[in-house]
């Protein structure tokens, strides 16, 4: 999926209270973290996909989006140190982040506070670093992230795809639980169940699955009518018809 410009407004509805099928979407998920989070609080989630083009940033940006709405204090951090695009989905620059935080080369004025989402912050990954799983498994991102725990109710991670890098894995240590993106019609069953041995030996927590742009027939005032929507619904992997 291409990244939005600014001038799309491409948020989830762009509002509180949007009654899009795909704002109503992540509402859905929103409140299936709240549930999830009854026994062990989610503090960090980290999002990622099996394999590249599954639309995770955007479910990053989405779901950031719709907890901000909740007064929750939200940080977005950019841990895809390989391939970044939320900049280009927020519409922010990108010259220093994530990688000069790391290695110690700057400080909070890295973290970007958005006028549209008061309650929302990004911190993006700044220069693509040659060593990214070696950054994210530092002593310095262990740091990190405690201290974005202390400041933040939610920390949301974007990172690479499991299955052509370890990125991921490394990170899933640093969080509480982790989103599985699948497209529809896309993504194939065997890189689903590959990618959740994956996050199984390395005992994360999965939290279920994000069904992006599945097509579902919903009833208004003027019938039945087919929206491209992203689904919400987390389920286990292996019961995810996920097509090839």
């Amino acid at each position: 999926m291409a990244a939005p410009t600014k001038t799309e407004s491409y948020g989830y509805g762009g509002y509180k209270g949007s009654r899009s099928p795909v704002a109503e979407a992540f509402r859905v998920l929103r409140t299936n973290l709240q549930f999830a989070a009854v026994d062990k609080e989610l503090k960090v989630i980290l999002v990622t996909s099996a394999s590249s083009n599954e639309g995770k940033s955007t479910v990053v940006e989405y779901l950031a989006q719709a907890i901000s709405h909740t007064g929750k204090k939200v940080m977005v951090l950019d841990a895809d140190l390989i391939s970044p695009t939320l900049h280009r989905y927020f519409g922010i620059p990108n010259q220093r982040g994530l990688s000069n935080l790391i290695v110690g080369d700057a400080d909070s004025t890295v973290f970007t506070c958005l006028k549209e989402y008061p309650n929302l912050s990004v911190i993006t990954t700044g220069p693509v670093p040659p060593n990214s799983s070696e950054l994210l498994g530092s002593a310095r991102m262990k740091h990190l992230m405690d201290r974005l725990r202390g400041e933040y109710d939610v920390v949301i991670m974007d990172t690479p795809p499991i299955l052509p890098v370890t990125d991921a894995v490394v990170a899933s240590s640093l969080a509480d639980g982790i989103i599985l993106v699948v497209q529809a019609g896309h993504t194939r069953s065997g890189d689903v169940r590959h990618a959740q041995e994956v996050l199984e030996a390395a005992h994360a927590n999965l939290l279920g699955v994000v069904l992006n742009r599945s097509r579902r027939r919903v009833k208004d005032y003027y019938g039945t009518r087919t929206y491209d929507t992203q689904g919400a619904e987390p389920a286990k992997p292996e019961e995810e018809s996920a097509g090839s």
